[in-house]
């Protein structure tokens, strides 16, 4: 599964640790989907997490891990095309990497701009908390690895 977290998602994973962007951030570090991201992607969050009111909120070398592992470990985009369907053409860059990155979620948190879309390209346009539980259910569907369990005769 390949999912595009919006870059207020990433951003917010940093600023509250127990958050449920934080959790799909800690998912994704476990291997359990993979990050779609995009060079456009990489500058916006370098440049939001040096925001004077922003950085005073994430420790810098927390921001720099996580771009480091974006750019090491998830599937970085470098050409995207140009789309125009947001109210806000500079979320447009995501409909983008949903698009090339043939996504199937797209998880955002503004209410009124991308999650007002719900789809795009077949992908659901989902707030972090909604993924959390499709992932949820997605763990609990898959069927066990285990054989079944040995019964063991008690002796007395």
């Amino acid at each position: 599964m390949r999912i595009v977290l919006d870059t207020n998602i990433l951003c917010s994973a940093l600023l509250t640790p127990r958050g449920h962007a934080h959790q799909l951030y800690g998912a994704w570090r476990e291997r359990t989907f993979e990050l779609v991201t995009s060079e456009e992607q990489l500058d916006e969050f370098r440049r939001v997490t040096r925001y004077p009111k922003v950085r005073q909120f994430i420790d810098p070398s927390a921001a720099g891990t996580m771009h480091n592992e974006l750019r090491r470990l998830a599937v970085l985009l470098t050409a995207l095309p140009a789309v125009k369907t947001s109210a806000d053409p500079a979320d447009d860059f995501l409909l983008a990497m949903v698009k090339t990155g043939q996504a199937d979620f797209l998880v955002a948190g503004d209410k009124h701009g991308l999650l007002s879309i719900a789809t795009f390209e077949g992908a659901r346009i989902v707030t972090a908390r909604q993924m959390l539980g499709i992932l949820g259910e997605l763990r609990r569907a898959k069927p066990s690895t285990r054989g079944p369990k040995r019964r063991t005769k008690r002796l007395i």
